[in-house]
């Protein structure tokens, strides 16, 4: 989705490498999917979405209701 963001709260509490597992994870990515896109085992991916998992944070993703066609447009912000 074009607009959509996503916030992850306690992220200060993750690796580099875990924010990045995260991320793609919650865009949608499979376990396999992300192994190659950041070039790693898929072990390795299981391990840091674990780790990442062990310390709590919470994902929040923010859709601006123009996308979901329930306002129009006047919650854009700066592209």
């Amino acid at each position: 989705m074009r607009n959509m963001k996503i916030e992850i709260r306690g992220a200060e509490k993750l690796s580099f490498r875990e924010k990045q597992a995260v991320v793609l994870k919650e865009s949608g990515f499979s376990s396999s999917e992300i192994a190659v896109r950041l070039n790693l085992s898929p072990s390795t991916v299981a391990t840091l979405l674990n780790r990442a998992r062990s310390k709590g944070y919470e994902v929040v993703i923010i859709i601006p209701g123009s996308v979901l066609g329930i306002t129009a447009g006047e919650d854009e912000d700066d592209e």
